[in-house]
């Protein structure tokens, strides 16, 4: 077992949550870990008690996934979150969100959330704003091109670019 612990960008613990290493990748590390809180209408989709999510955190990269499932293992989609390259230990991840996110449904539909907060936040640090946007930017070449672990997406849909006004 591990925590996974999500901080604000001033490093503020925002969320704690048990999981399980399901696999080391390089750079990285490959959770099981699952909703146990009430359901959570997103809008677009909601979490429920039970639904599993396959986590991805990188050392290397500006951002994190999740391959969010039913308890009976049909997809909903991909929650990524734009953040600060993991920090990996034996019994902790830490995470710092930058507020961007993207969800990706399972057909490939892209939404990016949370810009406003993005663009509003004079705490980002240049380096962090910078990370953000790349981070970003790999994130959505990677849907784009179907990369691991976007590969299941059904074929069709546009290929997600970043708005004009993020930057």
């Amino acid at each position: 077992m591990i925590t996974v612990v999500k901080l604000n960008p001033q490093g503020i613990t925002k969320l704690q949550y048990p999981a399980e290493i399901a696999a080391l990748l390089e750079g990285g590390v490959m959770l099981n870990a699952y909703w146990t809180g009430p359901a959570r209408d997103l809008g677009y989709t909601t979490f429920e008690p039970g639904d599993h999510f396959v986590e991805y955190f990188y050392t290397d990269r500006w951002f994190n996934i999740f391959a969010v499932s039913t308890a009976q293992g049909q997809l909903k989609g991909w929650y990524c979150n734009v953040a600060a390259p993991a920090l990996i230990s034996t019994e902790r991840i830490e995470q710092i969100d930058l507020y961007l996110d993207v969800w990706v449904s399972p057909d490939g539909q892209t939404l990016l959330l949370d810009e406003d907060e993005f663009t509003s936040d004079e705490t980002l640090s240049e380096t962090q704003r910078n990370g953000a946007l790349q981070g970003l930017d790999q994130l959505l070449l990677l849907i784009g091109s179907r990369q691991a672990p976007f590969q299941t997406i059904e074929t069709g849909g546009q290929t997600p670019t970043r708005p004009s006004q993020i930057s």
